[in-house]
């Protein structure tokens, strides 16, 4: 019987470590069709949630009803479909048009019925094991299989993705899962042979145990779904408002797995006194800094200060609900399937609903919201660790005032908004001030980051590059020194107010490439560069990097990459087959001009590492703020294999080597 446990031990650690190894694989191979943004993850985690929600509602379902051959096809199904994702599967190529249902349709094609057969593995071996042992439900199993999660999470940016192609990765993957199956086989036929009768009620007495009443079913449901919440707006947050990077979706996956963790194997580690008094002090400090609506905190802050909050408040979710889990192992299916529809609910509403339903971007604030009701419902619920008056007041007070907090938020949102859209893409924002010197400000942002302005007072103001693209920045001496007199052809990867259409003189081809449908209207008809350029306009929807592969050569005199998703350009803008695929699209003699100024991340050894590995020379360009013509601190980064471009004095003056 030890060989049996060490083979359902191993089954459940392999599966959960390739359950988690496949979700970063295959949410960074639909980045390049979708622009590399944040919402990518989110939408990414809200089919993980579904499917692991089916997952369990298949494992509820063979328990009851056995079906040993069923199980083995799915097994081979999945294991086919596995081989059909590292063959290359379905083509992505126009799939930014509807982002939500082409990352749904591809993640179920490629990795939906594997994901179903690995999700289902912890709740049904727990139940199989149950069954052959005659014993109680081996709950530390599912402390097992988060153990594995985040082991998958830690190694995929430590040790596969920095060495292995992405290839490679699904290759790995996909033996992996092979040995899964043939694992899942033996175990399936194990199970058979034990011959159990279909209800754990026959095999085991229950009759001296509980039912599980439906206040605690319900909590099954709320304290995972607020959990979920948590997760998604907080990487939301970390990945929309400083850089998309695959580590920023993986730290707060991986914190809340670590509160399952916790909550499973050591739940007594913290007491829930101590945990809620920290909620309580996070959900405070949060409050006081979403207060600030335009303000950002430092990169190291911020991110310390989100995870520990994800931390505090998914360890609550978590403990109260394996507080209130089942004494009956009959029940134990049931409540990993509420537990994963609370998941899967909790994403769908941050993922899918808000977007539709809000123009601003309330997610924080909402959850927080929701999760300190749920600390009051936990309150009212008997035989709970939080009770007495001293909580209820204490919870029912924090719930009014996070409540007061979000109708505060839409108030401080709509004071100088001219216009307000949000989608797949993010929450964009046009703000008007009338206090610049004579004038009026528009400025577009997305979450906290200024996307463009535009002065409206004059005609030479209106008519003038402001922010990081003045006169004397990286792209304003690229388009300025590049042709002489002659008329240019320019590329633009990244539409935003559409400064750049200012540089436009007639006879020029300016070819604008954006993702976001939201943008263009915005450019067009809330700023005035594109209306009052003497260039001819063209704007592309869709995916820069996947237009420009399908397109002829394009001979852009330059090519400016400025799409900002976060505070950086997405990554898959900046590989050195993204620089093959520039050139390609360039002129003899043409620039790339890639715009690196972030608060957070240093781009520019990344970029110079390019130009060497192309044969191209590389120089940064910074250039100062301006406040009398809003003009911002900029940095470019500008490479050409075009000497004369480098030699003109008006060039080599601001231009600078790479460090």
């Amino acid at each position: 019987m030890a060989g049996s446990r060490w083979l359902f031990g191993g089954a459940v650690f392999l599966a959960a470590f390739l359950l988690f190894l496949v979700e970063p694989v295959a949410a960074k191979q639909l980045l390049p069709y979708l622009g590399g943004s944040a919402a990518v993850w989110i939408t990414c985690l809200v089919f993980f949630q579904t499917a692991l929600l089916c997952a369990y509602l298949y494992a509820h379902w063979l328990t009851r009803h056995p079906q040993w051959k069923l199980h083995v096809l799915l097994l081979l199904g999945g294991l086919a479909l596995a081989i059909f994702w590292v063959a290359g599967g379905l083509d992505l190529s126009s799939g930014s048009e509807h982002p939500v249902s082409t990352i749904f349709l591809a993640l179920g094609i490629w990795i939906g019925l594997p994901f179903l057969m690995l999700g289902a593995t912890s709740p049904l071996l727990q139940v199989w094991w149950s069954r052959i042992e005659r014993g109680p439900i081996p709950w530390r199993l599912f402390a097992l299989s988060n153990l594995a999660s985040l082991a998958a999470l830690g190694f995929y940016p430590t040790l596969i993705e920095p060495f292995l192609s992405l290839h490679t990765q699904r290759a790995v993957w996909c033996s992996g899962f092979a040995a899964f199956a043939a694992l899942a086989a033996v175990l399936t036929a194990r199970a058979r042979s034990a011959a159990a009768p279909p209800t754990p009620a026959k095999t085991i007495d229950e009759s001296g145990l509980p039912a599980s009443p439906l206040s605690h079913k319900l909590l099954w449901l709320l304290l995972p779904m607020a959990a979920s919440m948590q997760l998604c707006a907080v990487t939301s947050y970390l990945t929309a408002n400083i850089a998309p990077f695959p580590l920023l979706w993986i730290l707060p996956l991986g914190v809340y797995l670590v509160t399952l963790i916790l909550a499973f194997e050591f739940p007594h580690l913290l007491p829930a006194s101590i945990v809620t008094r920290f909620l309580a002090v996070m959900l405070a400090g949060l409050a006081y800094m979403l207060a600030h609506v335009d303000v950002t905190l430092p990169v190291g802050v911020g991110v310390v200060f989100f995870l520990f909050e994800l931390l505090v408040s998914c360890l609550f979710c978590h403990n109260q609900a394996y507080a209130l889990r089942p004494q009956r192992a009959s029940e134990s299916t049931v409540f990993y399937l509420l537990f994963a529809g609370g998941g899967a609910l909790g994403a769908f509403l941050v993922g899918i609903a808000s977007p539709l339903l809000f123009s601003f971007n309330y997610d924080i604030a909402l959850t927080f919201w929701i999760t300190a009701v749920l600390a009051l419902a936990v309150t009212l619920v008997p035989h709970t660790s939080m009770r007495g008056w001293g909580q209820r007041l204490l919870w029912s007070a924090a719930s009014v005032m996070l409540l007061v907090l979000v109708f505060w938020l839409h108030i401080a949102y709509q004071r100088d908004t001219l216009m307000a859209v949000r989608n797949f893409y993010g929450a964009l924002r046009v703000k008007q001030d009338f206090g610049y010197p004579g004038a009026i400000l528009r400025t577009l942002t997305n979450g906290s980051i200024q996307h463009g302005t535009q002065i409206f007072g004059s005609d030479a103001l209106r008519k003038t590059p402001t922010t990081y693209y003045a006169l004397d920045s990286g792209v304003g001496l690229a388009l300025r020194f590049c042709c002489q007199s002659r008329p240019r052809t320019i590329g633009v990867i990244g539409l935003g107010a559409g400064t750049l259409a200012a540089y436009g003189r007639p006879g020029d081809h300016i070819r604008f490439y954006e993702i976001n449908s939201a943008v263009e209207p915005i450019a067009r008809n809330v700023f005035s560069y594109i209306r009052d350029s003497g260039a001819r306009i063209d704007i592309v929807e869709g995916d820069g990097r996947a237009l420009l592969a399908h397109e002829p050569p394009q001979h852009f005199d330059v090519l400016v990459v400025d799409a900002f998703s976060g505070d950086a350009i997405p990554l898959h803008l900046l590989t050195a087959e993204a620089v093959a695929l520039y050139r390609r699209h360039l002129a003899p003699g043409g620039i790339l001009a890639f715009h690196i100024s972030n608060q957070h991340v240093d781009l520019e050894p990344a970029i110079a590492l390019l130009a060497r590995n192309a044969g191209m020379k590389a120089v940064r360009v910074s250039s100062p703020p301006n406040d009398e013509r809003g003009e911002f601190s900029a940095t470019w980064m500008l490479l050409s294999d075009n000497a004369a471009f480098f030699a003109q004095p008006a060039v080599a003056a601001h231009a600078r080597p790479p460090c």
